[in-house]
């Protein structure tokens, strides 16, 4: 049993960058597709599937290198801990690197970045930082 299966999502992405994988492979969850969906929508990563497997599905998230294989993703970081929770207001939503990176939430409207969040008027619980 796993006991932070978001920690351990972004380790594999954080693992696959550093050796420039094309793709990693992540056993998949409705988090782990929602955060999938906002790197997608921010431009961090190409695209992701859900790859229907036995005996369990497999998120598949294809990485984004630049021109000459600079990484899209410098570094991304868990900020909540199951040991730990960590709670954001809209007005304290955290701007990573002025914004140059993202914050992802979970909030009542679904996974969202921290620019999403803002504009909906929403917090939540702040998932990880990417830039």
């Amino acid at each position: 049993m796993m006991t932070d299966p978001i920690a351990d999502m972004l380790t594999r992405i954080r693992n696959a960058v550093s050796i420039e994988k094309p793709y990693v492979d992540i056993p998949t969850s409705k988090v782990k597709v929602g955060i999938a969906e906002v790197l997608k929508r921010e431009g961090y990563v190409w695209d992701y599937e859900v790859v229907e497997d036995q005996p369990r599905n497999v998120l598949r998230i294809r990485l984004k290198y630049g021109a000459n294989g600079e990484r899209v993703i410098q570094a991304i970081e868990r900020e909540s801990k199951p040991g730990r929770r960590q709670y954001v207001q809209v007005r304290d939503t955290p701007r990573v690197l002025n914004g140059l990176g993202i914050a992802i939430l979970s909030t009542s409207k679904g996974i969202l970045s921290g620019r999403e969040a803002r504009r909906e008027n929403v917090g939540g619980e702040l998932l990880c930082t990417v830039y």
